[in-house]
């Protein structure tokens, strides 16, 4: 099957091909040797949570910390 890329570098996937694979509204994209390869990928709003924390630089005993401080301060 064809699919055009638009001058947005947009492609519109074919229905044939993607109602072969689970459901996903993202999809990892891979260039690999001379083809792209998609594949789908579940994000969960705990992951996407957990990555800006990452960025940001706060670890979990940083988020343990303040949840004993602010407990703390409320007795």
């Amino acid at each position: 099957m064809l699919a055009k890329m638009t001058s947005k570098n947009q492609i519109t996937l074919p229905k044939a091909v993607i109602s072969k694979l689970p459901p996903s509204e993202y999809y990892e994209v891979e260039a690999v040797n001379d083809c792209i390869m998609l594949t789908p990928v579940r994000v969960q709003n705990g992951d996407a949570v957990r990555r800006k924390l990452e960025l940001l630089g706060i670890t979990e005993q940083d988020v343990a910390d303040v949840v004993e401080q602010a407990r703390s301060t409320r007795a």
